[in-house]
């Protein structure tokens, strides 16, 4: 499957109730979101310049594990606490949880003093190899080929990866591209680009000098 996300997702048009603040914790701001809606109940705490301080529980272990991926490799401290409507389907709670990671991420690094913008991995995962380039580049941009051979991994839809990616890219306002090499084992397929996400986000967020655009901001 190839897709390229628009606006056409984004939360700024939904009429829910969304709150966020931010809090130092070691000279680097912590960013809290707080959205509550009819499908879901989310509070997410967020700091890149982290210690690898993780605890996630949204209902879906599967889920859980490649947030935790996602993370830990990018060096953040990550806290997500969901009560989602699971007894529907998996769909609000990962699309949920998008928005809320995207929203902070995009206050996350229009924060930073400096950052090098773009970061790029090639990452292997056992038989897989994974692709990913991102560039905060404030326009939201989703580019993956993500084609599974299965349709559920535990207790979660696989079309959903490719969907929380989408979501992301939009709400975070950052440009990510994902396309895996080749792969043999789902598992090892998206873990591969969480894992390859990570890394070149903490690419992208570290710390730089000189002006990364020519236009003045992004």
């Amino acid at each position: 499957m190839s897709s390229k996300l628009n606006e056409s997702e984004s939360n700024a048009s939904e009429s829910n109730a969304s709150e966020s603040n931010a809090s130092e914790s070691n000279g680097i701001e912590t960013v809290s979101i707080n959205r509550k809606t009819k499908e879901t109940e989310i509070q997410l705490s967020l700091n890149v310049k982290g210690s690898q301080q993780i605890k996630i529980d949204t209902g879906i272990g599967f889920f859980d594990h490649m947030l935790e991926q996602l993370a830990s490799h990018a060096r953040w401290d990550l806290t997500i606490e969901v009560n989602g409507d699971l007894v529907v389907d998996d769909h609000h709670t990962v699309e949920d949880v998008a928005i809320c990671l995207g929203d902070a991420l995009q206050q996350s690094w229009r924060g930073l003093s400096s950052m090098k913008r773009y970061g790029q991995r090639l990452l292997p995962m056992d038989e897989a190899l994974i692709m990913c380039a991102v560039d905060l580049s404030g326009r939201g941009i989703y580019v993956g080929e993500l084609d599974f051979t299965r349709e559920m991994i535990g207790s979660i839809s696989t079309e959903m990866f490719e969907h929380f990616f989408n979501t992301l890219a939009l709400n975070a306002a950052i440009t990510l591209h994902l396309k895996p090499m080749y792969f043999r084992n789902n598992h090892h397929l998206v873990e591969g680009c969480f894992k390859a996400a990570a890394y070149a986000l903490g690419e992208a967020l570290s710390s730089s000098t000189g002006d990364n655009t020519t236009k003045g901001t992004l």
